[in-house]
């Protein structure tokens, strides 16, 4: 009789102990999920054009802080635009890459600095042989410190005369994006030997590498 107590002491003790150890697991995990939702909430985005999205996604994606980024397309009105839509220069779209990033990794300005830098901010509407309104260099602020920020920097390499002739880049509020057809997402990543990648993206990407090396993941 004693030898059965004992047993059932013994079984009600491990079933505490693995209660308890069920509770404190799922305390954690409710914890570690919080932790994720409020560092997700702390992520902030912003959006580019600056040519075609391919170069784009290449280069940010590169940079430390940056948790994400998407090829798309914004700036225009109709719903739901599709890439030969786009490439007609007819649609109001332009081709974007929507950045989404840790502020605490990497700054605003610091984005700023390689969007200015990784094109030329000069030409109206084209980017090298890529020619049309979808090429156009293009700011799409989501807030106003974005806004007032996009402006400063612009208005100061103007004046700086960083570049020979005026800097044409739009500045305007984000309205839409659309994130692109699935073939173009880390297109350069997927085809590297592609005659556009090898010869237009690895190049821009090489330099980028080099003067920004102390931003790189």
């Amino acid at each position: 009789m004693k030898t059965i107590f004992v047993r059932i002491a013994v079984i009600m003790i491990i079933s505490l102990a693995f209660l308890t150890g069920c509770k404190e697991i799922k305390s954690e995990t409710q914890k570690d999920g919080k932790n994720i939702m409020e560092q997700n909430t702390n992520l902030e985005k912003v959006t580019f054009g600056e040519g075609c999205f391919w170069c784009s996604q290449a280069i940010f994606e590169r940079v430390k802080g940056v948790k994400s980024v998407y090829a798309g397309y914004s700036g225009g009105t109709t719903d739901d635009p599709s890439y030969e839509e786009v490439c007609t220069g007819r649609t109001g779209y332009a081709e974007v890459v929507q950045i989404t990033y840790d502020p605490k990794e990497v700054s605003y300005d610091e984005l700023l600095k390689i969007f200015w830098k990784t094109h030329d901010p000069t030409t109206l509407n084209r980017q090298g042989n890529d020619v049309g309104t979808q090429y156009r260099s293009i700011i799409f602020y989501h807030n106003n410190e974005q806004k007032e920020k996009a402006e400063h920097y612009k208005k100061a390499l103007d004046e700086s005369g960083a570049y020979s002739n005026p800097i044409v880049t739009q500045i305007v509020p984000f309205m839409k994006f659309y994130k692109a057809e699935e073939y173009h997402q880390d297109y350069f990543e997927k085809n590297p030997t592609q005659g556009y990648c090898s010869l237009v993206i690895a190049p821009k990407v090489e330099k980028f590498e080099k003067v920004f090396k102390d931003k790189l993941k």
